[in-house]
């Protein structure tokens, strides 16, 4: 009999078209009725590559979720994914068309992340044909909202992570080295008003107040607050404010993002931001928001994890894995306070979100195999 490895490696064309299939079904976030299609085909997809069992889980803001069980057993694993894309109807004709080029495949979503759905699917389809015996149940959860910041399954998702033993993140890992995540950055995102007083600014401006001038004063503050010492950046990303060119300003915003590596970093600095004081007098500040994601630590567990992975990759698979730690959130983060969590176990590739965006073929059975011998050491 065949072993994995060997299986996934005679399984690349099937992996392919799978993948032009799930990629020519356009699914941006707030397309509901093109998410819910691609979910009807993921779920009937699942069923027929793994044997398993999938549900659909309805959702009325956006496209449904997807529930797969394969196996059996008290435990489980966790397998995490999104099929939902920040592409807009159209974008593979208009802006990234699907194709092959060598040994890379570029399309909308293919990296973040259609290749890593395909990869988790043919793992799990490698284990049925090579009759693996589990002790633990992979439950494969596929969500349409993660582009969003996961409004819709973030609950979902917390849910399964508490029944889970370990959790399997399919997001890209990091450049082509194909590094995997063992930390993510917590995720705040607040809104920042501030009301001024409205004068004419050619005829009385002196009984004006400014929102735009307290606006750079906080902008300079809030930056000021970045530590790269402790991993901590605050960006004010986006700012708006005032009527016209001749009217001192009574109002101005600003939408601030913070990243943080720990959970005390959090509880250091949101008292910070959310209580902002007037730099000007008779200006009102006010400040709404909070945490985002929760910061992915990189703790014990999940280095023993990675060295798990890091050690199959070598022994079957002739691969130096690596490991790093990046700031852009995942739903990883919102498993790894509840179960130890590995992410990046998707398709290797480049140019998330850009007009780039591709995978690199070759990698495709390789990662598919790093999967389904990790999986068949954890559920044993």
């Amino acid at each position: 009999m065949q072993g994995i490895v060997e299986i996934l490696k005679g399984k690349l064309a099937d992996m392919l078209e799978t993948l032009k299939q799930i990629v020519e079904k356009e699914s941006p976030t707030l397309d509901k009725e093109l998410t819910d299609q691609l979910a009807s085909f993921i779920a009937n997809l699942f069923e027929d590559l793994t044997s398993g069992k999938a549900s659909i889980i309805q959702n009325d803001l956006y496209g449904n979720h997807i529930r797969g069980e394969f196996g059996s057993g008290e435990e489980q694993i966790l397998l995490l994914t999104h099929y939902d894309t920040v592409w807009q109807k159209g974008d593979i004709k208009e802006k990234i068309p699907f194709k092959i080029e060598g040994d890379i495949l570029y399309g909308p979503g293919v990296f973040d992340m259609k290749g890593g759905i395909v990869q988790g699917l043919y793992a799990l389809q490698a284990l049925k044909e090579t009759n693996q015996f589990l002790n633990k149940k992979v439950v494969f959860l596929c969500t349409s909202d993660e582009e969003l910041g996961s409004p819709s399954s973030q609950k979902l998702i917390e849910e399964e992570a508490k029944k889970s033993k370990y959790v399997l993140v399919l997001e890209p890992p990091i450049s082509k080295q194909g590094a995997l995540k063992t930390a993510r950055k917590g995720v705040g995102i607040f809104k920042l008003h501030i009301k001024g007083r409205a004068a004419h600014a050619g005829v009385e401006p002196e009984k004006g107040i400014s929102a735009i001038l307290e606006l750079s004063k906080q902008v300079t503050y809030l930056h000021e607050l970045t530590d790269y010492s402790k991993g901590t950046t605050v960006n004010v990303g986006k700012i708006s404010g005032g009527t016209t060119v001749n009217v001192i300003a009574a109002e101005a915003e600003a939408d601030i993002d913070l990243r943080v590596k720990t959970k005390a970093e959090f509880e250091r600095i949101i008292p910070i931001i959310k209580n902002l004081k007037p730099k000007t007098a008779g200006v009102d500040v006010k400040v709404a928001g909070g945490i985002n994601r929760p910061p992915f630590e990189r703790t014990d567990q999940v280095i023993s994890l990675f060295n798990i992975a890091k050690k199959i990759a070598r022994d079957h698979l002739g691969i130096n894995l690596e490991e790093k730690e990046t700031g852009g959130g995942s739903d990883g983060n919102f498993t790894a306070p509840f179960a130890p969590t590995l992410d990046g176990l998707g398709a290797v590739g480049d140019g998330a979100h850009a007009l780039n965006e591709h995978i690199i073929i070759s990698e495709m059975p390789k990662r598919s195999a790093l999967l389904a011998l990790l999986i068949k050491e954890l559920a044993n």
